[in-house]
């Protein structure tokens, strides 16, 4: 019922800690669960997390496999993802339940199109820029929420303009741009706590996840259960774990990585001596846990592990 609350009031990050508590709460109830699981997919697909609210969608399903809200929500995500395969097998699903369903033949019709046009914008449209080592000409500055919680805030010049003084006329707590990813903001919420978006990279696949809003005292292995409660499809060896995952940062300027604690909050990593908040997203490169491809990332580079 809190979560209904939140819910109704847009407020969808205490929406999705009240239909967690719920869950943690075990009751043994499939129906019930099956809905908060919904509510919760819902409330993360507000926010953006797109990853997540699918599989709170997944687990629903399996909950209660007839359950129509989870299965369009599902649906949803996969274009979101630019899933457009796996959105048309989950508009089918729902189909089978309810031919007439008007969201899953709209849905279903243009997942078909874009498939068929071979559309896909990845999330990950500079990776390579991220994630090569590289001295970076940048300035620090910083605004009260973020100097009050010791974080560095960059702002590189661009090569067309010198002049940084448009990019910090921007700079506000009601819309501190990421020109990274999909133009999110960070915000403080009602309790005055910052909610940031975060961009998770993939170098060895070469993906890449990003959340809207990930609190500032959340941990990282918080979400990396939720992210990571079902192998993504690109995780063809079934590595990509919660608990077979290593966390790092890049310090562009000295060419260094760190790695970092997943038991973390993510305002103890954006309080590290060297970590730099790029462009308003935080970003950090994930790596299954000795893979030869982290080794053979690594060679050469100084890295700086826990």
């Amino acid at each position: 019922n809190e979560g209904n609350e939140y819910f109704r009031e847009k407020d969808y990050g205490r929406a999705v800690a009240a239909y967690s508590e719920g869950l943690r709460r075990r009751c043994g109830d499939a129906e019930l669960d099956a809905v908060l699981l919904t509510n919760r997919g819902a409330a993360h697909f507000h926010l953006g997390n797109y990853r997540s609210a699918l599989n709170d969608a997944i687990q629903a399903k399996k909950l209660k496999p007839s359950h129509l809200k989870a299965i369009i929500r599902g649906a949803l995500c996969h274009m979101e993802l630019k899933n457009f395969s796996e959105a048309v097998a989950w508009c089918e699903e729902g189909l089978q339940i309810d031919p007439k369903e008007k969201k899953l033949v709209e849905m279903r019709a243009k997942a078909d199109k874009l498939k068929l046009e071979g559309t896909f914008l990845g999330a990950h449209t500079d990776f390579s820029t991220r994630c090569q080592g590289r001295a970076a000409s940048f300035l620090v500055f910083s605004l009260p929420p973020f100097q009050e919680r010791n974080i560095k805030l960059v702002l590189e010049p661009s090569d067309e303009e010198e002049e940084v003084s448009d990019g910090l006329a921007e700079i506000c707590l009601d819309g501190f741009h990421s020109d990274s990813a999909t133009g999110a903001k960070v915000h403080l919420d009602a309790d005055g706590n910052l909610n940031w978006p975060v961009l998770f990279l993939y170098p060895e696949h070469k993906q890449a996840d990003f959340t809207v809003a990930f609190h500032e005292n959340s941990r990282f292995i918080d979400h990396l259960m939720v992210m990571f409660a079902e192998l993504p499809p690109w995780d063809l060896e079934k590595k990509y774990l919660p608990n077979n995952l290593e966390l790092y940062f890049e310090d562009e300027e000295r060419e260094e990585m760190y790695e970092v604690n997943p038991e973390h909050t993510l305002l103890q990593v954006l309080q590290h001596e060297r970590y730099f908040v790029k462009a308003g997203t935080p970003t950090v490169l994930v790596f299954a846990k000795h893979s030869p491809f982290s080794k053979k990332y690594f060679s050469g580079k100084k890295v700086h592990r826990l």
